[in-house]
């Protein structure tokens, strides 16, 4: 059977890669700097594979068919966006069907892929945490695309992920690692918003057909995004966001509903769904927290584990 050997909870940007600060002391140093602190501490805990839970940003999932959740059982590609990692990750085939099957006995029945392809909401934390050769399983959770899976549900998800897990055949340590948020606030995603129109609300829909064409006309706006000092982040509900995943109780957050998230931690603060599956998978709250705000990457930045870090 495997054994759970802890939980890495980490915020993703773009700008992690195509903005990195000079030193420590510039925007993003410190979260950078723990992150490589992090990576030190798993290296010890010497983790056999990593169950990587993360959101999509429209690279592979898009409104023809949108899942709330998929998860990756044989092959799993970087899309390589924003100058995360293109190409071929290995993946723990064994434990992916071994999760798949645990989760489909508790009641959740997750698309599933045999080439999963992946962007940096799943592949920069995955990096960062595990240095990207620790065998992983990916599960992609839907946080970008109204209407989202519920944070109740979630929780749910997370508890049987857990189970599945450590009822697994895989005889090894497995890392859990949640890859999204804090707060951050996006342009809509959805259809049905009268502000989504004409080519956008198209690729969005129909992304898939050209799925390589739909990025590259995507990324230079959002890179527009990157530098502005007084971009919105929402430090006072990151600190609440983090007391609360440092203690066993998930109910206060829950509680907010997609509505009071929103208001809170923006449109990208929904992405802490995958915090919430993670936290509810180990079973274990966090032990160690890291947090930087970096309105130049338009998020806060926060790192947690259930683990000692040095």
């Amino acid at each position: 059977m495997s054994e759970i050997i802890g939980l890495v909870a980490m915020s993703h940007s773009p700008f992690a890669t195509l903005l990195p600060p000079d030193d420590e002391s510039g925007p993003g140093g410190r979260f950078l700097a723990d992150a490589d602190r992090v990576a030190k501490a798993v290296a010890r805990l010497a983790p056999d594979a990593a169950v990587v839970i993360g959101p999509d940003h429209f690279h592979a999932n898009f409104y023809d068919v949108m899942p709330p959740f998929v998860l990756g059982v044989e092959e799993a590609v970087g899309f390589g966006d924003f100058g995360s990692r293109e190409g071929p990750l290995p993946v723990a085939t064994d434990l992916a069907w071994s999760v798949r099957d645990g989760l489909a006995d508790a009641g959740f029945d997750l698309s599933l892929s045999y080439s999963l392809t992946v962007d940096h909401g799943v592949v920069q934390s995955y990096e960062m945490a595990c240095g990207g050769a620790v065998p992983l399983v990916p599960l992609v959770v839907n946080t970008a695309a109204p209407p989202l899976p519920g944070m109740a549900r979630c929780v749910q998800l997370g508890q049987a992920l857990g189970a599945a897990i450590r009822a697994a055949s895989f005889p090894g340590r497995v890392l859990v690692v949640a890859s999204g948020g804090l707060s951050h606030w996006l342009p809509s995603n959805d259809p049905r918003d009268p502000s989504v129109v004409g080519e956008r609300r198209t690729a969005m829909i129909h992304g898939r057909r050209n799925a390589r064409e739909f990025a590259a006309a995507r990324e230079p706006k959002v890179r527009a995004m990157a530098g502005n000092p007084d971009a919105p982040v929402s430090t006072e509900w990151d600190a609440w966001f983090l007391r609360q995943l440092s203690t066993p109780d998930l109910s206060a957050v829950v509680a907010l509903g997609d509505d009071g998230l929103e208001a809170r931690a923006g449109s990208g603060g929904q992405e802490i769904r995958t915090w919430l599956i993670g936290h509810a998978a180990t079973a274990t709250p966090l032990l160690w927290t890291s947090y930087e705000p970096v309105p130049e990457w338009i998020t806060g930045m926060g790192i947690g584990t259930s683990f000692p870090v040095d």
